[in-house]
Formats: C-alpha cells, structure tokens, sequence
C-alpha cells in the first residue's frame, strides 16, 4: 500500500514538471511593464472621411496621400512590438481603385493591403501611406465606398476602424499665369481678385470655397464675415453658397487687400477654390466686413490649380566690396581676404539671392587657390575659375564654399591665395557684388591694388656676376703664370 502511495506521488510530481515545462515553451515570456501587465494601447488616428478625386477627373485621377497613422498610448509599458496595420479596399469597388503605394514596407494581395510599422515607441507614432488610389470613370459627385483597416501588436488588443471614401464635387480652376506685383513699399495695400472656373458637367452643389495663403511677409488686410482667419493674417478661408454651374467663371465681388510686413524683400499670396466647403479648424477668427460674394466673369486663362500674386518689395539688401592690397615681393603667395560687406536692411532668404561677388586679380598676379572648409572638409576652389586667362572668378555665396564664413547682415570674406610673378606698375584687380535686390550699385565695385616688392634675390643677377668673377679669376690665374713663367725663363739666361 505504500509503495503505491509513493508511486503517485512520484507520477504526480513528474506531471507538474511537464506542464510547467511545456507552458514556458507554448507562452513566449512577455516582459513586465511597471503596472505588470506588459500590454499597450493603440490608437489609429486616420480620417472618418476622405475625399478621393474630384468626379471630373474620373480615370485620371490619382490620389497617395491617405494615411493611417498609429498611435501608442503613453504608459509605462514599453514600445508596442510588431505592429502591423491591414487595409481591406474592397468597399472601394466601382468608385476607385487601389494600387500599391511607394512605401517599401507594404504588400498587396488583391484588394488588401498589410504594412509592417515595426516597433513603435511608446508614447509615440508612425504613419504610412499603404496605397495609391486611382479614379474610375462615371462617377458622380458624393459617390462612396467604405475602407476597413485592423491594427495589431504582439503586446496589444486589436483596433478595427473605417473611413469613408467620397468621391468630390468639380474641380475649380485658377488663372494659370502668376500675377507680378513690383516695388510694393512696406505697409501699403495692394488688391486682387480671385478667379475660377468650372469646366466640368457637373455644378457645385454645395457652394464653393476660397482658401488664401500669404507667405514670405505679406499680410492679409481683408475681413469679410463670410471669411475666417488664422491669428497671424496669413490664412483665410471663406465660403460662398453659390452652385458653381457647369462651364462657368466666377470672381469675387470685390477685391482681397493684402500688405508687406517692414523688411520683407519678396512675398507671394496664394489661392485655391474647392467645390466641398469644409473649414480647417484652425481658422477661427471671424472676419467682421461686409461679406464676399460671387459674380460672373469671362473665362479667359483659368486652366491652372492655384492662383498666385508674386511680389517684389522696395526693401533692399546694399552690398558692399570688401577689398585689400596685393602687398609682397615677387616671388611669394599671399593670402588676400575679398569679399562682401552685407548694409541690409532687408535679409535674403534662399541661397539664390544671397548673391555674388566676382573678382578680377590684378596684373602680374596668379590666384593659386581659394580653399574652403565645408562639414570638416573642404577643398582648393570656394569659387568658380575663369574659363579665360584675366576672367573673373565668380564667387557664389550662398553655396558650400561659403558655409563656414557667411554672416547675412555682417561681413563674408575668404582668402585668396594670391603668387606674385612680377612688378607691374600701377596694377589694380577688381572685385563686384551683386545681388537681386541691391538698388545702390554706385558702391558695388572696388579695387584690388598690387603693391609688389623686388625679389629678395634675382638669381639671374647672381648667375651674371658670378659668370664675370669666374672669368676674372681664370684671367688672373692666366696673368700670373705667365709672370712667372718670364721670371724663370730671364733666370735661366743670366
């Protein structure tokens, strides 16, 4: 009776140590969050609804920028692991079509897309773009279809989410040629008329609206109460219940008044029209002037996407030369520091209107070098060479070369190695700024003078007198021994 007790005993022991066992392998471990749990929440932050194409574009159209973003709630959990995100396009069928995106990390089997997110740190995010959709021909305006995605993470629930997939009102064209504003002086106001057209079959059911974008310093000076603003005076957004009819123009009624900001050198307003009003909600300060509304116009060079008002302000940036004398002996190389001296008052803001300045070396002078230090390393040539011996070197300073030594609003200057081949009188070189908005050009040329020294040895001189004295002493040498040979010869005969 014992040994049978003992035997179950045993058996039941072994029995536990195999389930134990077998647990540890079927479970992988997961490691414990603060909380102990290990598991994070998602979050999928895409759109409830999404407008795909414009019902007139049909086939033609082509529309990537839907995205699903994924979000990870903040915890003490860790990253969220392996997340993947599925999107099923299915409910598109007749209204779009789906093709593979241009993100690497995304696969296609018929009509169901799967991207892998990878990890995702905790109380962050990723997004991805996982196709691109195409339009269908015969579609209407407010056609849809559904999208179903479904997110998943080895250490979180499951999240499913829709969006619906509409199908937009007639595209709006803008002039396509851009509006040129000259010498708009700071603070004075200028006016432009928005247009559109509508050359579709279809009419804007739903009213249509203007969106307006000043940049690069200008400002908007418009307030109509059908419009509303950012806080800044740069965005606007305003809408207008008129039904856009099919192959018609509009314009506003009346004119959109903007400005420059003080020290601005350039500006550029921007608009687009949409034929599905829905107001961006960052635009909250309703405009308080008799409202904008729409009147007929005829349709003459309305075939772009956006509108666009370039201006160029009175603000200048005045260069100056900075400049040095070519001081040595014939024979050395110099270093010369050229370059410019930036007066303002206005700033440029791109690499292409910083300018130039261009330098001519004096004559009898060989630039031999214009070395540059760019990202710790460099190189012999911060400027272009001349193609033609007594050409200028063209010195580009808003590129590489001039990284390290570019001070908008102060003095940029490089050294120019300089050899000095020869004396030359009176010799000067030249040196010339310029840029797109300097408007003094009496200052933007100086001169480049040579002040050379002789050589502190001329080593055809030396190779002359040394020549004279070798003669001279093997005639010397000649004299005295002839000397001597009479003396001995008049010894002999006495």
């Amino acid at each position: 009776m014992l040994r049978r007790v003992l035997i179950a005993r045993r058996l039941s022991a072994l029995t536990a140590c195999l389930v134990a066992v077998l647990a540890s392998v079927a479970t992988p471990a997961i490691p414990a969050a603060a909380d102990g749990s290990g598991r994070v929440s998602l979050r999928v932050e895409a759109p409830a609804a999404f407008r795909m194409y414009s019902a007139d574009e049909g086939a033609k159209a082509a529309n990537s920028d839907f995205g699903v973003p994924v979000a990870v709630e903040r915890s003490d959990a860790g990253p969220a692991r392996n997340v993947r995100v599925t999107v099923d396009t299915s409910g598109l069928d007749g209204v779009a079509r789906a093709g593979k995106g241009g993100g690497g990390n995304c696969t296609q089997d018929g009509p169901v897309f799967t991207c892998v997110y990878g990890d995702v740190q905790n109380g962050d995010g990723e997004s991805n773009n996982p196709f691109t959709l195409n339009g269908v021909d015969g579609v209407e305006p407010g056609d849809s279809g559904t999208l179903t995605y479904t997110v998943v993470a080895d250490n979180a629930a499951p999240v499913t989410g829709t969006t619906r997939m509409t199908v937009g009102g007639p595209s709006l064209h803008t002039p396509a040629d851009d509006e040129s504003v000259k010498a708009l002086a700071p603070g004075t106001t200028r006016k432009t008329t928005p247009r559109f057209a509508n050359h579709s079959r279809f009419a804007a059911e739903q009213g249509v609206a203007l969106r307006i974008s000043a940049d690069d310093g200008l400002l908007l000076t418009s307030r109509p109460d059908n419009c509303y603003f950012d806080t800044s005076s740069t965005s606007a957004w305003c809408e207008f219940s008129t039904k856009a009819a099919p192959h018609t123009a509009y314009r506003t009624s009346s004119p959109v008044r903007y400005t420059a900001a003080a020290g601005e050198l350039l500006g550029t307003l921007s608009y687009t029209w949409s034929s599905d009003p829905e107001r961006p909600a960052e635009l909250t300060v309703r405009g308080t002037e008799p409202p904008l509304t729409l009147t007929r116009t005829a349709d003459r060079g309305l075939t772009g996407d956006t509108g666009y008002v370039k201006a160029t302000t009175t603000v200048q940036v005045d260069y100056q030369p900075v400049t040095a004398t070519v001081r040595g002996r014939v024979g050395q190389t110099v270093t010369v520091q050229l370059g410019v001296r930036d007066n303002g008052p206005g700033r440029p803001s791109s690499a292409e209107t910083l300018g130039r300045f261009e330098v001519v070396p004096p004559e009898g002078t060989t630039v031999t070098s214009i070395p540059y230090t760019f990202e710790d390393d460099g190189g012999d040539w911060a400027c272009t060479r001349p193609k033609k011996q007594g050409g200028a070197f063209v010195c580009e300073i808003g590129y590489d070369g001039f990284s390290e030594v570019c001070h908008e609003g102060g003095t940029t200057v490089i050294g120019f190695k300089i050899r000095i081949d020869r004396q030359v009188p009176g010799a000067k070189g030249t040196i010339r700024t310029s840029n797109p908005f300097d408007r003094t050009p009496r200052n933007d040329k100086a001169f480049i003078p040579l002040a050379a020294s002789p050589a502190l040895y001329d080593s055809t001189a030396i190779r002359t007198a040394a020549s004279a004295a070798g003669i001279a002493a093997i005639v010397t040498l000649a004299i005295v021994h002839r000397r001597r040979r009479n003396r001995a010869a008049v010894g002999t005969n006495s």
